[in-house]
């Protein structure tokens, strides 16, 4: 890399080397043409940008020419094309701006991912072999398994890193002081090597700005870890992105203490607290509903052999429960019903004495309905009213009755 921050192949000066802080700039176009890849947008080539094109896992700046939006910035063949909705003339010079706040989040993230990357490296020999920087989180994956108890280590260690406050060094190193130099790389690297190191913690071949030292980063906060492709992947916030998350789950733990009466240090158990009572409650009703049932089955007069019920409160297993005590005693065959005529029911439909395997396939048809099972039982849902599916039932039952 030259003084002026230009690399073999490239006629753009990249700002962002030489100052990964720089947010205004002004440069003059070399070249405006249509972008091929989206209508009605155009690419944009200056001679000198502070926007950083995606690449090394890092998503491309956005901002402004002018009074233009950035959308996009790519490199290809060398060339740094700003994607804009409107043309430049060549050799106009234009003052560019980039979100720099959006641009500072990024570089807190990828400068963290560094940190975390070496200490994994250094304490386990495992390797980022995936990294992605997205829009709302950041993920790391390495090609290793990591416990809990690790995890909280490393990040522990990674914050300290980041109190020590470090200054970001970035190197160009000559072939043969790169053959000497034991640093990590995703990939295999073609021409000048452009080496980011922060002290003490991680040695990386990468392209991307970063910020100017450690203490800017703010905080590391790895927020989760799940296993993936023989290794793992762990999920990181630094930064801005870190104490908005914070704060967001403080707001959630304060509006749950509140709602609970107990201390925010303590809601967790107060939750354990208020499941128990659920489940205990949950499985009252289920009695109550069981014992319920049994007294609905025992109340159907015995020379009733077609058995049609609808409800709009009965469970699944009640359902299935009431078909099975209702055909104890000889019936042609038992219904149950859930829902309503606006929104459809589910049915649960049994038989001692019946294949309704048929019998379901008809009702399906006569009521928009989908379902099957085994010949003794059959369930789905149905659309229409109740009254007419009763008179169905009835019919098609006697039916089957005359054919017994």
């Amino acid at each position: 890399m030259t003084e002026n921050g230009l690399m073999d192949g490239t006629r753009t000066e990249k700002l962002f080397y030489n100052d990964s802080h720089l947010s205004k700039f002004t440069a003059m176009v070399l070249e405006c043409e249509p972008y091929e890849k989206k209508e009605g947008c155009y690419a944009v080539e200056l001679d000198r940008t502070a926007f950083f094109p995606e690449g090394g896992g890092q998503y491309a700046d956005t901002g402004k020419l002018k009074d233009v939006k950035v959308s996009d910035v790519r490199e290809k063949n060398g060339r740094i094309l700003h994607i804009t909705d409107q043309p430049f003339e060549a050799g106009e010079i234009v003052e560019g701006e980039i979100d720099w706040e959006t641009r500072f989040m990024k570089m807190q993230q990828h400068t963290g991912e560094h940190i975390v990357s070496g200490i994994v490296h250094a304490r386990y020999g495992f390797n980022n072999v995936g990294f992605h920087l997205g829009t709302e989180d950041c993920t790391m994956d390495f090609d290793g398994e990591i416990s809990k108890e690790a995890l909280q280590e490393i990040e522990l260690e990674a914050n300290r890193a980041v109190w020590k406050n470090l200054t970001i060094e970035v190197s160009y190193p000559s072939k043969e002081e790169l053959e000497e130099l034991d640093y990590r790389s995703k990939i295999e690297i073609e021409g000048q090597v452009r080496i980011v190191s922060v002290p003490g913690y991680d040695i990386c071949a990468c392209c991307a700005p970063h910020v100017e030292c450690t203490g800017e980063i703010g905080m590391i906060k790895l927020v989760n870890m799940q296993r993936y492709k023989g290794g793992v992947r762990v999920t990181m916030l630094c930064g801005s992105r870190a104490l908005t998350d914070y704060e967001k789950k403080q707001e959630q733990n304060r509006k749950i203490s509140a709602l609970l009466c107990a201390k925010e240090y303590e809601t967790a158990e107060a939750v354990g607290h208020l499941k128990e009572e659920l489940d205990s409650l949950k499985r009252t009703l289920v009695e109550k509903e069981r014992q319920l049932v049994h007294v609905w089955a025992q109340s159907v007069p015995e020379e009733e052999k077609t058995v049609c019920m609808f409800s709009e409160d009965i469970s699944a297993d009640a359902m299935r429960q009431y078909v099975n005590e209702v055909l104890e005693k000889e019936r042609i065959l038992c219904a149950v019903f859930y829902g309503n005529d606006a929104a459809g029911y589910r049915y649960v439909i049994g038989s001692r004495t019946q294949d309704l395997r048929a019998f379901s396939k008809m009702l399906n048809v006569a009521f928009e309905g989908r379902g099957g099972g085994k010949p003794e039982m059959v369930q789905g849902t149905v659309k229409g009213e109740a009254r007419k599916i009763r008179e169905w039932i009835q019919k098609i039952a006697e039916e089957l009755s005359y054919e017994k």
